[in-house]
């Protein structure tokens, strides 16, 4: 039996300890093969033998850890809006600065606990200790017994210290103050969680299908590829299709980022999770759920998780560490000191969940809000290359250009007419996908010429294309597939124009020239300043244009170029950059350089959307054909990981001090517990910024 792919939803997991303690559960597991735990999107793809494992099995184990696995059906609550969950992060913030105010006033001050710790029978207070912390003593137990230290192992050892001294009251306290530290904890992943939400919850649930002269409304899941959709004014389109009737302004903002509509009509290709606006549509069905573009860029966001940055994979090594360091220094209080209060404290203040919590949560945040503006992130690894990055490697055409080239100059050398040359060219490049070979079918539909069908056609990466046309074999391409093109002046004249030559040869015999030029996208120019301001210190064009061509462009740009690249050529270039110590950024149109975008530190798709080799040979992906999104990439790459690095210093400086102040006994074990919960909330204020990019 064939292995098997699961996605099974996990609940209950608050910190980036939590999904490892899953994904060692599952591991263990005879018949697994692989598992990736999300802590984003509360769930785990697990690759197993369906003959050896199966989900009951996987509940188990997850449930042994100390989780739980939800009924797939069970329902899950909305996303909460980004002004909500400012208020909420407000009113957290206010409560729990207000119970700490109240516990040093009142509790401490004017000797309340000792009042009560005299008045109370030990008893009494060891049952409200016990009835109140049960689940997290039962989560201790349960990890203690699989040789497992989590942060409440350490918070625990505090309330048995307490106990033991006498102290139920500080006990009882120190397990209020855990229960509102798992909230805390549970809260402040909710904000990395929230960006991921808010894009899944735009994905359409159901649709309209025309059946027997009907409309029936069906689950998304029952669509079917050729099916038509019908979708209404106002109404979310359900899947990837062609309208085959119909116009309507299309919102696709959920796609591209981009606020301004486009008209769909017959023959345009839409998307989901794409609203219909001011007029209706119907769709053939091409793509349903996840293997729409929508679903893909969806995945993609949810799985981002797993390509983990190096100083969060640092970070994930010093949690590890971490608790045995304090539970050290707690053992050497208690030996210099004698005081169980100390070193109860000790172990209170310690909070492991904020180094884990302080890249993921400003990673997922960015990686979710970057999605919604057309800028699929495919992880935290790739934010991080990005801030570094110092070299910017571009092709041109589709890419600094719109790649829409139009016929400029049709040349006969030989005596032939222009609709015959023409003619024979476009009927050779009828299955070619070249912007150059689509610009010259373009000219023949103007030009009405007729076509024949190839007998025989072949396409040659970087050079061109060969066909039989009418028992001749023609070739149309550039110099490397035709050489004889080198001895002709007229070619010097149209180059140094800035134009791109294709060369008709029939029975090797050369017959005719077209020249064709690119538009160079408006925005360009700008982008590539601001580029440059943000630390790309060498930008270079790649192209398989020839020399002058390539050097007209690089010269209005002012950049490096090297010319007639094959793709081979620039895998090379981007390794040669590599192996300098520079970290390379490949932008390309995701088709014919997908190699080199796939060899680069950070490859770059233009205008992915639809595409799925742009989407899957990138890194990163532009989902609409604009420049400006490049330095928008870049600086929030570099906004990211200065927060991230603050996310870090902060809790690395909050712990120092309170470890410091909990051994020489100036902070109370109370007053301790109280504010282990406080570095979750100062990381997830610092990364809730993210959330709203600029």
């Amino acid at each position: 039996m064939a292995n098997q792919t699961l996605e099974i939803p996990i609940s209950g997991m608050d910190c980036a300890e939590c999904t490892q303690h899953v994904q060692h559960a599952i591991e263990k597991i005879p018949g697994v093969q692989s598992v990736n735990v999300f802590l984003a999107t509360e769930k785990a793809i697990v690759k197993l033998d369906p003959a050896k494992v199966d989900l009951p099995t996987i509940r188990t184990a997850v449930q042994g850890a100390g989780y739980d696995v939800p009924a797939s059906d069970s329902p899950r609550p909305a996303p909460v809006s980004i002004d909500d969950f400012n208020r909420r992060l407000t009113l957290l913030l206010v409560s729990v600065f207000a119970i700490i105010l109240s516990v040093v006033i009142f509790g401490e001050v004017l000797g309340w606990f000792d009042f009560l710790n005299e008045r109370v029978p030990f008893l009494l207070g060891l049952v409200v200790v016990l009835a109140g912390g049960y689940p997290v003593f039962m989560n201790v137990i349960r990890a203690t017994l699989k040789r497992q230290v989590i942060s409440h192992t350490l918070m625990t050892l505090g309330v048995i210290a307490a106990l033991v001294v006498g102290q139920w009251v500080t006990a009882a306290l120190v397990v209020i103050f855990m229960r509102i530290g798992d909230y805390v904890e549970n809260f402040t992943t909710e904000s990395a969680r929230r960006a991921v939400k808010e894009l899944t919850s735009l994905a359409p649930q159901t649709a309209r299908v025309e059946q027997i002269g009907l409309e029936i409304e069906l689950p998304i899941t029952q669509v079917k590829v050729g099916d038509i959709v019908v979708v209404r004014p106002g109404e979310k389109i359900p899947v990837d299709g062609e309208v085959v009737s119909g116009q309507a302004t299309v919102d696709q903002a959920a796609i591209t980022g981009e606020s301004m509509p486009v008209e769909a009509a017959r023959g345009t290709h839409v998307y989901a999770a794409t609203i219909a606006k001011l007029g209706s549509l119907r769709v053939r069905t091409e793509r349903v759920g996840v293997d729409t573009t929508f679903g893909r860029v969806v995945k993609m966001v949810e799985e981002a998780e797993a390509h983990r940055a190096d100083v969060q994979r640092i970070a994930d090594k010093f949690s590890a560490w971490y608790l045995p360091v304090v539970a050290a220094i707690a053992a050497l209080t208690f030996l210099v000191t004698r005081n169980p209060l100390s070193t109860a404290a000790v172990l209170l203040v310690a909070c492991s969940c904020s180094f884990a919590l302080a890249t993921p949560v400003a990673m997922l945040a960015s990686v979710g809000a970057s999605a919604k503006r057309g800028l699929l992130i495919k992880g935290g690894k790739y934010l991080e290359l990005l801030a570094r990055a110092d070299v910017l490697l571009v092709d041109k055409t589709g890419t600094l250009t719109l790649g829409q080239p139009q016929v400029t100059d049709v040349i006969s050398l030989n005596g032939l007419s222009r609709n015959e040359i023409l003619s024979v060219a476009a009927s050779a490049e009828r299955y070619s996908e070249h912007p150059l070979a689509e610009a010259v079918r373009q000219l023949a539909r103007d030009e009405n010429a007729s076509l024949s069908e190839p007998q025989e056609f072949e396409s040659v990466p970087g050079q061109g294309i060969r066909a039989v046309i009418d028992l001749r074999r023609i070739a149309v391409g550039n110099r490397r597939m035709i050489p004889a093109a080198e001895k002709l002046p007229i070619t010097a004249e149209l180059e140094s124009q800035g134009k791109t030559l294709l060369f008709l040869e029939s029975n090797n015999e050369l017959v005719g020239i077209f020249a064709a030029a690119d538009t160079l996208r408006a925005e360009v120019p700008a982008a590539l300043k601001e580029v440059r301001a943000l630390g790309i210190r060498h930008i270079e064009l790649l192209t398989g244009d020839n020399e002058r061509t390539a050097s007209a462009l690089a010269e209005k740009l002012g950049v490096a170029y090297r010319a007639n690249l094959l793709p081979e050529n620039k895998i090379n270039i981007v390794k040669e950059y590599q192996a300098k110590g520079h970290v390379v950024v490949m932008i390309g149109d995701g088709v014919n350089d997908a190699p080199a975008l796939a060899q680069a530190d950070i490859g770059i798709a233009m205008g992915a959307a639809g595409t799925d080799v742009a989407i899957e040979a990138a890194h990163i992906a532009l989902m609409r054909e604009d420049w400006n999104l490049v330095p928008d990439a870049l600086r929030i790459a570099q906004r990211t990981m200065r927060i991230v690095k603050a996310n870090l210093l902060f809790t690395t400086a909050y712990n120092v001090i309170g470890l410091t102040l909990a051994a020489f006994g100036i902070l109370p074990p109370v007053l301790a517990a109280a504010a282990q919960s406080l570095p979750d909330i100062g990381i997830m204020g610092n990364s809730a910024r993210l959330l709203k990019q600029k």
